[in-house]
């Protein structure tokens, strides 16, 4: 237990160590963010107005609105997590990237991307499907899919960065790069997680501990002010912890093909971080 949050503070660091060097980096993650949320707003509108979720059954047409959603969020995400990505990508190799250079990247692959979506968007449908009319067993098994997808695409958004493939031979590279290098665990995403996670953590105890102090003491409306600004730590610690997650699987990848982990990143820090089944 120990040795994993060891590593997982080593990871953390290593990865912060780049992103001190490109704070700009933050702004893939934020903008995402906002874009996402703008999506979802969207797509609420008509799934209200057309009541396409009520009593539990999805239909022919909740499935299509279901899938064009899926689609719009997974390529809004993957689109600015190239982006993140490809400017990781110019630091590592020694450059000096700029957020133009992020989005400049990210535009040229839109049309892999989107195609990445499209897979993304049918295997989330899928087990949301699935996990609907699953009992309690099923949703486990689902969930287990679903981690099993997480570390089968994690290296798949540098792959699209750095080579000219389409989105299936994409994930196919990942996957053939995961088990012939550390296997399927990717337990350093897992550690920057579990890090993160405690971080979080404390950060909303903190806050709540401030928003009850505050009601206590300045009213209603001091306690309000409290509360947004700890709503935006915790916005803060979330994109932080995206921001890094492109930023490890960008070394990953570089250490992966090259054999040489990028500068930041000890080889021995990269290999104890994928554990081998």
């Amino acid at each position: 237990m120990f040795d994993k949050i060891s590593r997982s503070w080593t990871l953390v660091k290593a990865s912060a160590a780049v992103l001190r060097s490109d704070k700009e980096l933050l702004l893939f993650p934020v903008i995402s963010s906002i874009a996402t949320l703008l999506v979802a707003a969207t797509f609420m509108l008509p799934v209200i107005g057309l009541r396409l979720f009520e009593g539990g059954e999805i239909g022919i047409l909740g499935a299509m609105v279901g899938f064009a959603f899926y689609l719009c969020q997974y390529f809004v995400i993957f689109f600015f997590n190239t982006a993140l990505v490809g400017a990781a990508m110019i630091r590592l190799e020694g450059g000096d990237p700029t957020v133009a250079d992020g989005l400049r990247i990210a535009r040229s692959k839109a049309g892999v991307i989107l195609g990445y979506a499209a897979i993304a968007a049918t295997v989330g449908l899928v087990l949301q499907m699935i996990s609907e009319k699953a009992g309690f067993l099923g949703k486990i098994v689902v969930g287990l899919v679903g981690m099993a997808w997480t570390a089968a695409s994690f290296l798949v958004v540098p792959i699209l960065v750095s080579r000219d493939v389409g989105p299936v031979d994409a994930v196919k590279e990942s996957i053939g790069l995961l088990k012939r290098t550390w296997g399927e665990n990717v337990a350093g995403n897992v550690g920057i997680g579990m890090a993160f996670g405690l971080i979080t953590m404390l950060v909303v105890v903190a806050v709540i501990a401030m928003v009850i102090a505050a009601a206590a003491t300045g009213g209603a409306t001091l306690a309000i002010v409290v509360a947004v600004i700890g709503a935006l730590a915790i916005a803060l610690v979330a994109v932080i912890q995206a921001a890094l997650s492109g930023i490890y699987s960008a070394a990953v990848y570089r250490y992966a093909v090259d054999g040489i982990a990028p500068a930041g990143f000890a080889g021995p820090q990269l290999q104890s971080a994928f554990q081998p089944k």
